[in-house]
C-alpha cells in the first residue's frame, strides 16, 4: 500500500480532528444578545430537533452550522449567530440524527450500492468480503470523486476446509482456506499486507486454525470477527479476542441445556464437498432448533455478562435470518434495484425453499424467527453492546432500505427506538474506533447526518422518512435523493456485467 493511501485511510478513521475544506466567511453576523459566534460557516441547519442518541433525548429548535466536513458549532437557535452570505436550511418541524452505519453489508455495484446507502443515510458500512475493486471504491470516496459511504473494509473470508464456499452459487471471489495454525497465521498476515482493516472468519475453521488467527492477529495489531466456529464455543472465541460476532452464530449452543450432547453433533457433522453450504446447511439447522428450543435463562446470563465484560459486539443481522426462516417477496416493490440475473437467482432460491419445506418446518421456522428476537432482547437487557447490520448481498436485502428494516426488527424485539437508534449511531463509531468523529451530532464531529420529517424516538420507522442527507457536510437534497434512487434502478435495468457477485454470508438455505 503507498503512504499517499495510509495516510487517506488514517484521515478515515479520524486520527485528524483538522476542519477541513469550506471558504472562510467572515462577513457580519446575524446573532443575538450573547450569541455564540462562530467565525466560519458553509451551511447553517436552523431551529431542527438535534436527536442526542448517547441520551435518547431530543434538544428542540438547535441550529447546527457545518464548515467544509465538520459540525463547526451546535446550540439553541437563539443563541447561534450566522454569518451572512451562508446557505441556510430551516429545518422547522424536522428531526436531525447522525448518519446510519451499517456494519454487515456484502457490496457489488457501485452503481446500485453506493447511491441507495447514501439515499437512505447509510454513510458508514463495514465490508464484510473486502476485494480489490471495493478498495478502489474507497479511494474514490475518499478522493471526493465518487460519492459513497465511508468504507472500513475486512479480508476475503477465511474458511476450514472443505469450505463452505464452492458451490456454483455466484461468488464474488474463492475463500481463503486454511487448515493449520501456521496457515492461520499466514493468512492474517498476508491480508493485512494487502489492506484489510480487520481479518473476518468463518465457519469451517478448525481449532487449530482459529488459535493461529487469534494469535496472529493480536501480534499484528488486527482485529478479527465473523462468524464464530463451529468447533469452537463462544466463550474460547471471547477469551481469544474475536472483535464481532455476527448472526447470533454459536449463541444457541452455549446456552442449550443440552450443550454437551449438541457439541458432539456439531463435530461429528461431516460435509458433502460437492455441495458444502447446502449439506453443512441442513445439519446445523436441525441443531439450530434443537438448542433455541432448550435455552436455559441461567446458562444464558452466565454468557451474556462475559460478552458484557468484553465488550464484545454482537450484530444480529435479524433482516438476513428473517428472510433465511420467512424467504423474501419477489413482488418487494425494491426489487427495481436488483438486475434481473439477481432478482432470478433469489427467485429460485425462494421457491426452492418453499417447495422444500414442510407445513411443520414452516411453523417451526417462524417460532425460531421468534426465538431470536428474544434472545436478542434477552442480551440486549443483559448489556450485551448491539450493532445494526444486515447482511446485504443476501437474498431479498437491498442495500440502505434493509438498515431501516434492521431498526424496526430490533424494536419489535424489545429494544426501545432509542436503543436501537443507538445500534447503527453510537456503537458502531465505538465499535469501530470512530468515536471521535462519527456517532453524535456534536461539534467537531464529521457532518455526516441525516434530516428526517418525523421523531424517530416517537416510532423507529420514521428513519425511513428521509428529508434530506448531508455526507461531509454536502447537503443532499430530498429532489438529489431521488435522482440517487432513480440511477440505481435505472443501473439495475441494464447489463450487471461490471459488477461484483452480490452474495452474502448465508446465500441459501433450507
Amino acid at each position: 500500500m503507498s503512504q499517499g493511501k495510509s495516510l487517506s485511510r488514517r484521515a478515515f478513521l479520524g486520527a485528524s480532528a483538522t476542519v477541513a475544506g469550506g471558504a472562510v466567511l467572515t462577513g457580519p453576523l446575524t446573532r443575538s444578545a450573547g450569541a455564540s459566534t462562530p467565525d466560519r460557516a458553509d451551511l447553517a441547519l436552523t431551529h431542527v430537533t438535534v436527536i442526542d442518541v448517547k441520551s435518547g433525548r431530543s434538544q428542540h429548535d438547535m441550529t447546527v452550522l457545518v464548515a467544509g466536513d465538520r459540525i463547526r458549532a451546535i446550540g439553541r437557535s437563539a443563541d447561534i449567530g450566522i454569518p451572512t452570505h451562508v446557505k441556510t436550511v430551516d429545518l422547522t418541524g424536522k428531526y436531525l440524527i447522525p448518519g446510519l452505519c451499517d456494519v454487515h453489508v456484502h457490496s457489488s455495484d457501485q452503481n446500485i450500492d453506493l447511491p441507495m446507502h447514501i439515499a437512505n443515510g447509510v454513510t458508514t458500512v463495514r465490508e464484510m468480503w473486502g476485494l480489490p475493486t471495493i478498495h478502489e471504491w474507497r479511494q474514490k470516496i475518499e478522493a471526493g470523486t465518487l460519492l459513497g459511504p465511508r468504507y472500513v473494509i475486512g479480508s476475503p473470508i477465511i474458511d476450514g476446509s472443505p469450505t463452505l464456499w464452492n458451490d456454483s452459487a455466484p461468488r464474488p471471489a474463492a475463500p481463503i482456506v486454511v487448515t493449520t495454525e501456521a496457515q492461520g497465521r499466514a493468512a492474517v498476515r498476508a491480508v493485512k499486507r494487502d489492506g484489510a482493516d480487520f481479518v473476518k472468519v468463518y465457519s469451517r475453521l478448525s481449532r487449530s486454525a482459529f488459535n493461529g488467527i487469534a494469535a496472529e492477529a493480536r501480534r499484528q495489531r488486527i482485529r478479527f470477527g465473523g462468524h464464530v466456529p463451529d468447533i469452537v464455543p463462544v466463550e474460547d472465541a471471547v477469551r481469544a479476542g474475536m472483535w464481532s460476532f455476527e448472526h447470533l452464530d454459536g449463541l444457541w449452543w452455549s446456552t442449550s441445556d443440552r450443550e454437551s450432547t449438541l457439541r458432539r453433533q456439531i463435530a461429528a457433522i461431516r460435509i458433502d464437498p460437492k455441495d458444502a453450504y447446502e449439506s453443512w446447511f441442513e445439519q446445523i439447522g436441525r441443531l439450530e432448533w434443537e438448542a433455541a428450543t432448550s435455552y436455559q435463562p441461567d446458562k444464558a446470563s452466565r454468557l451474556f455478562s462475559l460478552l458484557r465484560r468484553n465488550e464484545v459486539r454482537q450484530v444480529p443481522t435479524l433482516t438476513m435470518l428473517q428472510r433465511l426462516d420467512t424467504p423474501g417477496d419477489p413482488g418487494d416493490p425494491r426489487m427495481k434495484y436488483v438486475p434481473a440475473e439477481t432478482a432470478a437467482y433469489w427467485q429460485i432460491w425462494s421457491d426452492t425453499v418453499n417447495q422444500g419445506r414442510t407445513a411443520e418446518q414452516i411453523a417451526q421456522h417462524r417460532v425460531l424467527f421468534e426465538l431470536r428476537q428474544q434472545l436478542v432482547n434477552a442480551m440486549s437487557r443483559a448489556g450485551v453492546p448491539i450493532v445494526a447490520g444486515t447482511d446485504t448481498g443476501t437474498t431479498y436485502l437491498f442495500p440502505g432500505f434493509s438498515l431501516h428494516d434492521e431498526l424496526a426488527l430490533l424494536v419489535q424485539a424489545g429494544l426501545s427506538p432509542a436503543h436501537a437508534l443507538r445500534a447503527a449511531t453510537y456503537e458502531p463509531a465505538r465499535f469501530l474506533g470512530l468515536e471521535h468523529s462519527q456517532g453524535t451530532v456534536s461539534k467537531g464531529k464529521l457532518a455526516d447526518l441525516v434530516v428526517l420529517d418525523a421523531d424517530p424516538l416517537a416510532d423507529i420507522r420514521n428513519t425511513h422518512r428521509i428529508h434530506a442527507v448531508l455526507v461531509g457536510g454536502r447537503l443532499i437534497s430530498s429532489a438529489e435523493r431521488a435522482q440517487l434512487l432513480a440511477g440505481a434502478a435505472k443501473a439495475a435495468s441494464g447489463s450487471a456485467a461490471a459488477a461484483v457477485a452480490r452474495c452474502g454470508c448465508h446465500a441459501h438455505a433450507h
